[in-house]
Formats: C-alpha cells, sequence, structure tokens
C-alpha cells in the first residue's frame, strides 16, 4: 500500500509537531529521516527513523516511538554536542551519524546535515584509504580505486557490523540503479576533490590513487591500532540503535524476509547476503596487459582460451619448474599448431613446517612475508614498478587475487648460477665475470628507488637468449627493507657453487665483480660493507665453505667508495 499526498502531508505535520514537542524550548538544529520519504514509495507499514539533533539538548540522548497514521516512527533525539563528536571522530560509533551515510530526507537543516555528511565521509574515506594501504602496503602504491568502492564499502561496513540491515538497503548494495548513482556518488567526489586538494591522493583517469606521502604515513601502527580501536563501539552502538528498528522494518514487510530472517538466526547466513557487490571489483592492479581488479576470477582454462587465443580452444599442459614453498608451472597452450609458454604461480600460505627452517636459518638477520595473499602482492607491485622504470622483468599478464594466481611471460634463457659454476669450472671467465658485474649495476639501480628484492639467489636472475639480464621473483620484495641482504644473499649464496680448494680465489673475483658494477650503478658503499658482516655471513655458513665466506666478507669490508 502506497500512501498519497494527503496521507503524507499529514504524516510529516505530525513528525515535525512531535519533533518540536521533544525538544521543547531548545532550538532545533536539523531533523532527518532515513531513506526516500516522502517521496511517495514508503511502504506504509516500513517503519521510520528520524534523527533530531537539537542544540543544548539535556537528556543529551533519548529514544521515542511514536504511531502516526499507523506507521511506527523511532525518533532519536541527540545534543549537537554529541553528534558532531559522533561525525567527527565516532563518539557513539557513527550509531547516529551514520544515517548520513544512506540516503536520507532532510526535514530541517538540510546545508547543516549536508556538511555533517561530508565530515562524516571524508572520515571514513580516509579509514578506508589507511585499511588499503596497511592491507596491501606494497600495492597501495599502484592500486587505481573507482569512486564506487567507496560508496559499496561504507555500506557494507555497516552491514558486516549488524548484518540486517541487508535486506532493508538491498537496493543500493546489489547495485545502485543508475538513476540514482550520480546523486548518491555526488557527496563522494566532493570528498575526494577535497583530498586531492590535501594531497592525500591524486586522480588519474577517472581512477583514485594514493599519494606517496600518505601511503608513508598510513604504514605507521599507530593508524592501525587507531582504526581497529573503532570497531567495538561501532557494533556495539550500532547495534543498539538499529536493532529494533530493523527488525520491525524487515520482519513487517512479508513473510518471505521473515523466512529469510529466521534462517540468518539460525545459520548466521542468508541467500540476499550473497549477492552483495564485492567492494573489490572496483579496485585495480596495473599488469603489462592493463588493470585487473581485485574481484577477478580467470581460472587456467579461462586465461588461455581468452587472453592467449582470443577464445579459442588449446590444449594444455603443465610442467612443474620448481617452487618448494609455492606452485610454480610452465604453462604450454596449443591451438592451430600454435604454441605459448606462460609460468603460472600459485602463492599458497607457509605452514608451520616449512616456515620454521627459514625462520631459524636467517633467525636475527631477515624476517620473511609468510601469508600467500602478501607475498602474490609483492610479486605483482614490484614486478610492475620495475617494469615501469624500465628493468627487465617478466610481465605480468594477470592476477587472480582469489585463487593467489599470478600468470606471467615466460623468459628464455640460463638462470646465473650456471654462470658462477662455469666460473667454478673454468679458467675463461671474463665473460661470466661481466654478467656479475651487470647484476651488481642493476641491484644498485633498484636500490636507488628505495627497493628491495629480499630473495636475490642466482637462481632467481635470468640472462635471456639475446643477452638481456632479467630479475625475476618479488615476493620478498618491498619499498624500504635491507640493501645489504640483497647483497650478502647474492654474494654468499653464491658461494657455496665453488669448489673448497682453490676457490678462495674465485670467490674474490665474483665479489669484486658484482661490488665494481654496484658501485658503478650508484650503489652505496656503505651497504656493500655492511653486507660483509658476521649478522649476514653467519646466516649463510650453513651451506657455503667458511673459507670462501671469508673471502668475500673481505672484499666487501675493503669496499671504498668510487671517487
Amino acid at each position: 500500500m502506497v500512501q498519497n499526498s494527503s496521507d503524507t502531508c499529514n504524516e510529516l505535520h505530525q513528525i515535525l509537531s512531535f519533533c518540536r514537542h521533544v525538544a521543547g524550548s531548545a532550538p532545533i538544529t536539523a531533523i532527518s529521516i532515513l531513506g526516500e520519504y516522502p517521496t511517495g514509495k514508503s511502504e506504509a507499514k516500513t517503519a521510520l527513523e528520524v534523527v533530531l539533533v537539537i542544540r543544548d539538548f539535556q537528556p543529551r540522548l533519548m529514544s521515542y516511538v511514536k504511531n502516526v497514521n499507523r506507521r511506527i516512527v523511532f525518533v532519536f533525539a541527540v545534543d549537537q554536542w554529541i553528534f558532531e563528536r559522533d561525525v567527527e571522530r565516532g563518539f557513539l560509533g557513527e550509531a547516529l551519524a551514520g544515517s548520513l551515510i544512506f540516503p536520507y530526507t532532510a526535514l530541517y537543516g538540510k546545508d547543516y546535515l549536508y556538511a555533517q555528511e561530508i565530515t562524516l565521509k571524508k572520515r571514513l574515506i580516509l579509514e578506508l584509504l589507511e585499511n588499503l594501504v596497511q592491507t596491501f602496503p606494497e600495492l597501495s602504491y599502484s592500486i587505481h580505486i573507482k569512486p564506487e568502492y567507496f560508496v559499496y564499502e561504507v555500506m557494507l561496513n555497516r552491514i558486516r557490523i549488524f548484518p540486517p540491515l541487508a535486506y532493508s538497503l538491498s537496493k543500493y548494495i546489489n547495485g545502485i540503479p543508475k538513476k540514482e548513482s550520480e546523486f548518491i556518488l555526488y557527496s563522494y567526489m566532493e570528498v575526494l576533490k577535497q583530498l586531492e586538494k590535501e594531497k592525500k591522493i591524486i586522480f588519474s583517469d577517472n581512477y583514485v590513487k594514493l599519494h606517496k606521502k600518505f601511503v608513508a604515513e598510513s604504514k605507521n601502527p599507530k593508524v592501525r591500532l587507531a582504526n581497529i580501536s573503532k570497531s567495538a563501539p561501532r557494533a556495539l552502538f550500532t547495534s543498539v540503535f538499529s536493532v529494533l528498528p530493523q527488525l520491525l522494518n524487515f520482519l513487517s514487510q512479508n513473510t518471505e524476509v521473515l523466512l529469510n530472517f529466521q534462517k540468518f538466526a539460525i545459520n548466521r547466513e542468508s541467500d540476499l547476503p550473497q549477492h552483495l557487490i564485492d567492494p573489490q571489483k572496483y579496485i585495480f592492479v596495473p599488469t603489462a596487459q592493463g588493470l585487473v581488479s581485485l574481484a577477478d576470477k580467470v581460472d587456467v582454462n579461462t586465461f588461455v582460451q581468452k587472453m592467449l587465443f582470443n577464445g579459442k580452444k588449446a590444449d594444455i599442459t603443465f610442467e612443474r619448474v620448481g617452487g618448494v614453498l609455492n606452485d610454480v608451472y610452465l604453462l604450454k597452450a596449443c591451438s592451430d599448431g600454435v604454441e605459448k609458454k606462460v609460468i603460472v604461480k600459485r602463492f599458497k600460505d607457509w605452514s608451520g613446517f616449512k616456515w620454521f627452517p627459514l625462520a631459524l636459518w636467517s633467525f636475527g638477520a631477515r624476517s620473511f612475508v609468510v601469508l600467500g595473499r602478501s607475498r602474490l602482492e609483492g610479486e605483482c607491485a614490484i614486478s610492475e614498478r620495475l617494469r615501469c622504470e624500465g628493468f627487465n622483468v617478466p610481465k605480468i599478464l594477470h592476477v587472480n587475487h582469489n585463487e593467489r594466481l599470478v600468470f606471467m611471460e615466460y623468459i628464455e634463457g640460463e638462470n646465473l648460477s650456471n654462470a658462477i659454476k662455469r666460473i667454478a669450472a673454468s679458467e675463461n671467465i671474463e665473460k661470466d665475470l661481466a654478467k656479475i658485474m651487470a647484476v651488481g649495476e642493476i641491484f644498485a639501480r633498484v636500490h636507488s628507488l628505495d627497493i628491495t628484492l629480499g630473495d636475490t639467489k642466482p637462481e632467481n636472475i635470468i640472462s635471456s637468449i639475446d643477452g638481456r639480464i632479467y630479475l625475476l621473483d618479488f615476493e620478498q620484495a618491498s619499498h624500504g627493507g635491507d640493501k645489504a641482504w640483497d647483497v650478502a644473499e647474492f654474494l654468499y649464496y653464491a658461494g657455496h657453487y665453488l669448489p673448497p680448494f682453490y676457490g678462495n680465489g674465485k670467490a674474490e673475483a665474483i665479489a669484486k665483480a658484482f661490488i665494481n658494477g654496484y658501485l658503478k650503478g650508484g650503489g652505496n658503499s656503505g651497504v656493500i660493507k655492511k653486507a660483509g658482516t658476521s649478522k649476514y655471513t653467519r646466516v649463510f655458513s650453513v651451506f657455503t665453505l667458511p673459507s670462501i665466506l671469508l673471502a668475500m666478507s673481505q672484499v666487501c669490508r675493503k669496499t671504498e667508495a668510487l671517487r
């Protein structure tokens, strides 16, 4: 049953009169109704939620229930100071200010409510951006965000606190109708423009990107703790203020909704939330083939057909090519006599029995990223950054974050361990030493970007058929980090290929070639000297001969800056 205009006017008059009665002699600052009322779309049975903001309201906070034309109206009366503190810093966990997140009707104080709405959404968007940095510390430098992300994520955060909200807000969280999207996005765009002026974000081709300074500031652990601390009051106050209105609101609609709620109460879930839009659909990461959504779920077969052969079917074979801690496969796809090769890497979480030896081995010198999702993030973020900076790295072709799959270019060539083995077995070593010098120069250029590679074993460096040096495996890479570890791991791990007798001279030759390249590339001699300390040599003493370690570390410690 839809109300006619006379019923609507009478109902509005009664609501306003009741609000004046509640306020008494205190001045009313604003009155708002949650939802589209009075557009003529409101159902007569639907309960109304009214937020009444009163200046110097002595009870500070009160709730009232009134029956208006057979409709239940909940009035939440709040002192203006309390309301503004809820807007500015979540004093009540946004239990009342949260009404400004969703579409509302301003009965009084429209300009005041809009100003508070902008203040609230600005704070919530900043929290979302900070959480993105905390969740994706490496990808946060390059992620592209559509403004719609903030709309859905802000709404869904309220639903996560109080799931029954999903029923009454299904119109918005299942996809905002096109005719309303511009209206709903308007205030969010206003906030984003303010954040752009404050140099917290950058607009790029209708995407939002994070400013480097903002990323650096948001990595502070205090920021994460501050955001986490807001969860408890949000859950408490939102549940207290929302439970009765929302229960009456959706349980009174029809039997089907009642049955759904019973199912939710029993199973803690219902069919409806499964159809909610995933906000990560609007977050994208760059690859060599373009932007890919974090919500993308392309599997191997789909990737081969759509992205390698434009929809054609192909015969697929897999060959395991390494990876004790990850699944790494060479995918060979053949269609109409054409064969294409792609590396497919699945990032698994490192369980205790796999992780413990690594932790024990590197104790005191290096900590490793364990979670598969975090390692995938490092792989994608650093690889793409280095590619854009002109380094030779395998192109990231596609990413499936849900399955933690990365599809990347296959590079034909040999890894650098073969060159080191030739140095160990031959007297004609100049050509291979030149490769090592080139690697040192590349490391210096990477370090100049304040990026560390994290896993610099010679096996992670490829000399391609055309002679170019490629860097591989960035799952332990990061912005910042320990540059000396990169140097130490490369040199001392290379040392374990050298023979126990007559290997010291070649160890020195390898170290000198690498260091000369590193300094030529603008590297800091202090990094080399640090790599020669016992902090690093003891880590590799497990599988590299002490005499080899000593020879290489002495060369490192004697390094002087180029003049």
